[in-house]
């Protein structure tokens, strides 16, 4: 089934009626949505990079100048896709009683000596992207490395022009911190 740009753009903005969306969500997707997604979500944003794929609310893998980056909805670039953009992000950890208190109030709060809760944020825009509840102490977490050239060389049968190493490249976020000190 085939549906249009306009629809799609209700459905993604949570504008359609629930009816339709349970119609949507039970028939298989059509064939272009993804290039329809990519197309409703270029539109939305004023630079001129090329969305390859959206990585969560707010965050995107463009390719800019031959580079692929992550870029934030008003612009903020985190670098390279393939070093865990959370490294760039503005991070506000709570890791004590009356900071977890404020999201966790009462019982319900979680033992400051066993846990934190991460928040993420552009420091462009200060949009939240992330929160994750970690044990205290525990490394960033980089829950998505897309292999993007998979992706569209065996999924969508376009390959892009020059394929990148696919290669958790945070090590060598951390490694340069290290040499700086």
């Amino acid at each position: 089934m085939e549906y249009s740009i306009g629809e799609l753009k209700d459905l993604f903005d949570g504008k359609l009626p629930w009816n339709r969306v349970k119609q949507i969500m039970s028939h298989p997707k059509d064939d272009d949505r993804f290039d329809k997604y990519i197309e409703i979500l270029q539109e939305r944003f004023p630079w001129p990079e090329r969305i390859l794929l959206p990585l969560g609310e707010h965050l995107y893998v463009v390719d800019k100048a031959g580079e692929r980056i992550v870029k934030c909805d008003c612009g903020h670039e985190f670098g390279d896709y393939r070093r865990n953009w959370k490294l760039s992000a503005l991070i506000f950890v709570r890791d004590d009683y009356d900071t977890l208190q404020e999201i966790y109030p009462g019982i319900r709060s979680p033992d400051p000596k066993l846990c934190e809760v991460r928040e993420y944020y552009c420091p462009g825009c200060a949009s939240m992207l992330k929160v994750e509840s970690v044990p205290v102490g525990y490394p960033i977490i980089f829950e998505f490395l897309p292999d993007i050239d998979s992706f569209y060389r065996e999924w969508l049968g376009r390959p892009l022009s020059e394929e990148r190493e696919f290669k958790d490249m945070t090590y060598e976020v951390t490694s340069e911190w290290g040499r700086r000190s």
